[in-house]
């Protein structure tokens, strides 16, 4: 069974990348923003990794994240955060938000699958 992945970007072009390059290894859903994301996984939708922008309407990231956080049922799944925003202080504040990692735009694809495979494997061992 395939491993699911949720992207969360409200640009369409970013989605459509991440779809494009990982759909035959992992089921990706696609959501706009953070409160589309969080309302799919209060359905009982659990990814195994979660990839989320900051800078969203309607929710950002940070608000996304704090939600995890604050979860029992989310904190445990791996979260990539992928932004334009290349500075120090943003990796360090999303970072301490409990995010796994940080990975800048624009992105090579094979990196953050590596990204994703370590997150995951990292995950499946503190889980296990």
């Amino acid at each position: 069974m395939k491993k699911t992945i949720l992207a969360v970007d409200d640009a369409k072009s970013i989605l459509t990348i991440i779809y494009y390059f990982f759909n035959e290894k992992y089921e990706v859903v696609k959501k706009n923003n953070g409160k589309e994301a969080l309302d799919w996984m209060q359905q009982g939708n659990i990814p195994d990794v979660i990839i989320t922008d900051i800078n969203m309407p309607e929710m950002g990231g940070q608000e996304f994240m704090e939600h995890l956080q604050a979860s029992g049922f989310y904190r445990h799944i791996p979260v990539i955060v992928l932004s334009a925003m290349d500075n120090s202080a943003e990796k360090i504040k999303f970072l301490g938000l409990g995010a796994h990692d940080y990975v800048v735009k624009p992105f090579n694809p094979e990196e953050l699958e590596l990204r994703i495979s370590n997150v995951l494997r990292i995950s499946e061992r503190a889980l296990a």
